[in-house]
């Protein structure tokens, strides 16, 4: 099936539009509370925003830490589309409680909802990959984990950019936030309204409220199974990696290109539309197959461009700032613009099987636990990427030396990885033997 075919089917639609519409408004309300952050809280409070900004990271991440092992229990009992319908109303009640703490400027309120939208995002993710291999054939998979990532990047970036305007409008006060927080989760309630029925995986599971017990059980499962735990943890070295990227594009854009606020953002939709046209190659490429061949492809590719970052990256010299309308006129922005877009669709390559292989190969009744076990990895890596970053800076890393450092990590992860699975070089003989 044609990639964008999915997008026309009651099957696949109204789930990414659901996790479209989750992920923007997210976005939204973070950015937006990292701007009130920046100009209002941190004078409010006396103390920096190089403080409070890290915090608000910390309090939307520690959800998943919290919760995932209870997330993937609930998702594998009960009825799919019900309990992702329940969410999404739960988050209207959310989202106007944020209203609330914009428009009231509660500090405590916003850090609040903070946490409840982490919440939120750690009960939608299990739901969401398990949802998938129950409505999409073995064959669409590559397709729908493709549309899947491509959504959410996008809404990343929109809801950054969005969020950023919102905050920024003058005369209004936090009114055009509130609208548009607000707005978008009644849209994703609506849209969630019409996801069809998915059954229970497991509907005699028995819930465990302990959640460190939980937890430590859904990571032991995991980790006994060999295929499952490779194939999560590379899953989990590409959040890590996507992280520490993105992470850095603004002081490499700031520091390298001489770039304003506006290139920036013109280079995170680079690395979105990589996704998009990798997410295509992804699709043509693998002929239907769920096709694990790829991800030593990808992953060369990214180490490949971290490498270009590494031996290209040269301190502005000029003063002058270059602006999005002069963007395309600089060489070294170009490169830097074309890089960004290549780490995006290698990635791509790299991630999108790993989510299908690893869908496919859960037990069916077990599929939710494996995603929250997912969850769990994901959040523990990207959290290792941002203390790792503030680390490598502090014992005189530059940006393009830790551009360098991952390329060589990259390298030598993909080699563990087949170590451990050989089908990943396996399967890459047999493609470029057809």
């Amino acid at each position: 099936m044609n990639l964008f075919q999915l997008l026309t089917t009651r099957r696949f639609l109204p789930l990414f539009l659901t996790q479209f519409l989750g992920a923007l408004n997210d976005n939204i309300f973070r950015f937006a509370l990292i701007i009130f952050i920046t100009f209002t809280l941190s004078d409010r409070l006396g103390l920096e925003s190089k403080f409070l900004i890290p915090l608000s990271g910390g309090v939307f991440i520690l959800p998943f830490f919290l919760f995932s092992s209870l997330a993937g229990q609930i998702a594998d009992k009960y009825e799919k589309s019900l309990l992702v319908r329940r969410l999404k109303f739960a988050e209207i009640i959310v989202m106007t409680l944020g209203a609330i703490g914009f428009w009231s400027g509660n500090t405590y309120l916003l850090f609040f909802v903070l946490f409840c939208m982490g919440t939120q995002s750690t009960f939608f993710g299990p739901l969401k990959y398990a949802i998938l291999p129950q409505h999409l054939a073995d064959h669409e998979l590559t397709a729908g984990n493709g549309l899947i990532q491509m959504g959410t990047y996008s809404a990343i970036i929109i809801g950054v950019v969005l969020g950023g305007v919102l905050a920024a409008l003058k005369g209004f006060g936090p009114l055009p936030i509130v609208g548009a927080v607000v707005g978008v989760a009644l849209l994703g309630w609506i849209s969630a309204r019409n996801i069809p029925w998915a059954a229970p995986s497991d509907p005699e599971v028995t819930i465990n409220p302990n959640i460190i017990v939980a937890t430590y059980r859904l990571v032991k499962y995991v980790s006994a199974h060999r295929e499952l735990f490779v194939l999560v943890l590379c899953i989990s070295w590409f959040w890590f990696i996507g992280a520490t990227f993105l992470s850095m594009v603004p002081t490499y854009g700031k520091n390298y290109l001489n770039a304003d606020e506006h290139v920036v953002t013109l280079l995170n939709a680079a690395f979105t539309i990589g996704i998009a046209l990798g997410a295509i190659a992804c699709n043509r490429l693998s002929k239907g197959r769920i096709e694990l061949g790829l991800v030593p492809i990808g992953c060369v590719g990214i180490s490949m461009v971290a490498l270009d970052f590494y031996f290209s990256a040269v301190n502005a010299a000029s003063a002058v700032t270059i602006s999005a309308a002069e963007f395309f006129r600089s060489a070294a922005s170009v490169r830097a613009f074309i890089d960004l877009l290549l780490i995006g669709a290698f990635g791509a390559m790299f991630i999108i099987p790993l989510y299908a292989a690893l869908q496919t190969r859960a037990d069916s009744s077990r599929c939710s636990r494996v995603m929250a076990a997912l969850n769990i990895t994901n959040a523990l890596f990207m959290v290792a990427s941002a203390l790792g970053t503030i680390a490598l800076y502090q014992i005189g890393f530059s940006i393009p030396g830790i551009f360098g450092l991952l390329s060589i990590l990259n390298i030598l992860m993909m080699i563990i990885a087949i170590s451990f699975l050989p089908e990943f070089l396996n399967r890459f003989r047999t493609m470029v033997r057809r």
